[in-house]
């Protein structure tokens, strides 16, 4: 399981420390969710009720803005995220077929992390590369002009890079 979905007490006392650091700026919401993010790998309900009592906010705000934002998640990600643009460009060009192969490939679904922890699969609206479409993401890397073959090459390499690392 990906280490960063643990919330150690070290990780904790470090995001306090940011979050205190946080409060002084104007609009600290934002940055606190980031940091949240970037030190656990997501952020459970009980971080946001710390954020929500230490930034005297009520938890459903702090909520709405974790849910509303595909960058922020509730669950935990894997090391590696693959984004499946289904935006109408991608979608009439074919992304649900690589999003499928990608579903079987990975035996998991959208929205879901293989039980390694390694990757997890996400549906995403445009990411603004519709002149390649279909697109998907790996981390920050966007392939265009894709389709179920590219897919499959590329979730191998993915997997043969990531075996590597173990």
């Amino acid at each position: 399981m990906n280490t960063n979905t643990h919330i150690t007490s070290e990780k904790l006392a470090l995001f306090y420390t940011q979050l205190e650091k946080n409060k002084k700026l104007p609009g600290p919401l934002m940055p606190t969710l980031h940091d949240a993010q970037h030190l656990f790998g997501h952020i459970p309900l009980n971080i946001q009720k710390i954020i929500a009592k230490e930034l005297n906010e009520s938890i459903a705000k702090v909520n709405g803005v974790v849910t509303f934002y595909g960058n922020f998640s509730v669950t935990p990600k894997g090391k590696r995220v693959i984004g499946v643009c289904l935006g109408t460009a991608c979608y009439v060009r074919g992304s649900q077929n690589i999003m499928e192969t990608l579903q079987d490939e990975l035996k998991i679904k959208a929205g879901e992390t293989t039980k390694d922890g390694e990757v997890t699969l996400c549906a995403t609206r445009c990411i603004g590369a519709c002149g390649l479409a279909p697109v998907f993401s790996i981390d920050d890397h966007i392939y265009g002009n894709s389709n179920v073959q590219k897919a499959k090459q590329i979730l191998k390499e993915l997997k043969e890079a990531i075996h590597e690392t173990k």
